[in-house]
């Protein structure tokens, strides 16, 4: 079944779908891989192979059973060490747009793209139990996409949505193995919350009145969940929506009251820490990025 879905690799590192593409790859002596980014997800699985993984500056060794997530605009490449030996892997593209489309079925699609990006972590290990599992759905997806049966459209949308959600289910099980059921759903609720409220006044006790617990409980989920506190939650979330903002061309000025900032000076600050630059030169290495992008 591998063989005959397996897809001849092309240096390509951009989609020509608009929602989502996945591979199935099985190669030896390929020609390198430059650093480089998306714009979109990569879920990168690797089923055999002596290789390693560069990301935003620093190299991982990963092994048989390894995902790795590679949000959009991070820098990465692969690095093979054993040529002569199959590199066997499956790679699976999501568009922003798709992913935000999800969010609005469910929340819990977005739960490890919100763990990569709190955390930093981009390599989640799988026993072979669970890896054969995950072999098995994106296959039958690879397998729905390349032949042509009654209902193609509606059954690959399901595959493509029951992957993305295994994977996150996979992993919160993970990370959180005793949290009781009535915890998991407090927390996707006040998540929920703060994304709808980032504009407007949030705070600890503000989320304790609304959802009728104490504000210790709310802390204590949040730490365990994503090790932040509720504040660096909601300030990772608002300076990530003001950098949205202000490269969709809206005024600094502008950008830090409509994501909720008090005053440009913590906004400022907090931007810097962030990133490691100013709004401003953030700014303008992405326009110059733009511009010199081939």
């Amino acid at each position: 079944m591998k063989k005959d879905l397996r897809t001849n690799f092309s240096t390509r590192q951009y989609m020509l779908s608009k929602d989502f593409e996945i591979y199935y790859y099985n190669d030896r002596n390929l020609p390198t891989i430059h650093d480089h980014t998306h714009n979109y997800y990569e879920f990168y699985f690797l089923l055999g192979g002596e290789v390693s993984i560069y990301i935003d500056g620093a190299n991982y060794p990963i092994k048989q059973g390894d995902m790795i997530l590679i949000p959009p605009g991070l820098h990465h490449h692969v690095f093979v060490h054993n040529p002569d030996m199959p590199y066997q892997r499956i790679v699976f593209w999501i568009s922003q747009d798709y992913y935000k489309q999800l969010l609005t079925v469910s929340p819990d699609y977005g739960y490890l793209a919100k763990h990569v990006a709190f955390n930093k972590r981009y390599i989640y290990h799988y026993n072979l139990i669970e890896f054969n599992t995950i072999q098995s759905k994106a296959f039958q997806l690879i397998d729905e996409i390349h032949f042509e049966r009654f209902g193609k459209e509606a059954k690959v949308s399901l595959l493509v949505n029951d992957l993305i959600l295994h994977i996150n289910r996979t992993i919160y099980e993970q990370e959180n193995p005793n949290a009781p059921k009535e915890e998991q759903r407090l927390y996707q609720n006040i998540i929920s919350y703060i994304e709808n409220h980032l504009e407007e006044p949030l705070s600890l006790d503000l989320l304790a009145e609304e959802f009728y617990v104490s504000k210790y409980h709310i802390a204590h989920a949040f730490k365990e969940s994503l090790g932040l506190s509720v504040h660096q939650y909601i300030s990772k979330k608002r300076l990530a929506m003001a950098k949205d903002a202000i490269l969709s061309n809206v005024a600094i000025t502008e950008a830090y009251l409509k994501c909720g900032f008090s005053d440009y000076s913590s906004f400022f600050r907090a931007f810097k820490k962030e990133y490691g630059m100013s709004p401003k030169e953030y700014k303008e290495l992405y326009m110059h990025a733009q511009n010199t992008e081939v």
